[in-house]
């Protein structure tokens, strides 16, 4: 028997962690073979889902403009939600970085707060403060900054506050993480020799914390290329993303072929980014880690 003395771990790794691959199996990579296999087949008005196969799923959305809009939409909608989370998020996490205790930890925890309450309900709440007799619309007419509500109810600009206000605690997250590595003591240096603070801070503390920058990027691009409730609520029927576009196949033409290619092509777009992402970040900042 293989033991930790002859330099083998044994058998002792794959016993712990047997229980947590399964349940990875049996209810991750099982439904996607079976959302892949499904993909394939084909789907008649008159039988449903037949036990015959064919590419004519991935054809039709692949070839359609109706459906090339939708994943233009989402990638646009990904893109920029991420690009306000890193706006909003980086400074935000500066900021809390440098607060004093125990105000840090309170600002923290107001910062994450909302992961804590059911997406849908946040949500909800942004239809009603963004709607054209909502909070916002009220408070910009009352200060006469405009004469008329404001549409943003089913519009991208909806869609990206509200999408942006639910996964900003990701960034957060992330940059905060790998700004408990840094060393103030390397800012201080750089200010103790004549740099001026924006100085130091895009030649010392930037370069420190991209690879949290890059992290939470890759986690806010993928759920927001993934979101479903958000974009059903605020966008609506008119403005469909990738996931609502899959979720009409799925329950209101019953198309399930058609539906399980469209989620099919989501996924492997969202790893194709994902991969490319974390092979040049690793790439890029390969010597931080070193």
């Amino acid at each position: 028997m293989a033991t930790l003395e002859d330099g083998r771990p044994g058998a002792a790794p794959w016993l712990l962690s047997g229980p947590a691959l399964l349940l990875f199996v049996g209810l991750l990579l099982v439904p996607l073979l079976l959302t892949l296999m499904l993909s394939f087949r084909v789907f008649s008005d008159t039988a449903g889902v037949t036990s015959a196969y064919t590419l004519t799923n991935y054809w039709e959305v692949v070839s359609d403009p109706y459906y090339g809009t939708i994943f233009l939409r989402t990638a646009g909608l990904a893109f920029a939600v991420t690009l306000l989370s890193i706006v909003l998020g980086v400074p935000e996490t500066i900021v809390l970085a440098r607060m004093k205790r125990p105000w840090q930890s309170l600002c923290l925890l107001i910062v994450l707060g909302p992961l804590l309450i059911s997406v849908v309900v946040r949500t909800l709440g942004w239809q009603i403060l963004l709607g054209n007799n909502g909070v916002l619309n009220n408070l910009l007419q009352s200060l006469h900054i405009t004469s008329e509500p404001i549409r943003l109810v089913f519009t991208m600009t909806g869609m990206i506050i509200a999408l942006t206000h639910v996964l900003v605690p990701f960034m957060v997250m992330s940059v905060w993480a790998t700004m408990q590595k840094l060393d103030p003591q390397v800012e201080w240096a750089g200010r103790s020799l004549g740099g001026s603070p924006f100085a130091v801070f895009r030649r010392v503390v930037l370069p420190q914390i991209m690879p949290g920058v890059l992290s939470g990027s890759i986690i806010v691009f993928a759920l927001s290329a993934s979101a479903f409730a958000t974009p059903a609520l605020i966008g609506g029927r008119r403005l469909k993303v990738v996931a609502t576009a899959a979720y009409d196949e799925f329950l209101g033409t019953l198309n399930w072929p058609l539906g399980a290619s469209i989620a099919v092509l989501l996924l492997i777009a969202n790893v194709a980014i994902v991969m490319g992402c974390s092979r040049l970040a690793e790439r890029r900042f390969r010597h931080i880690f070193d």
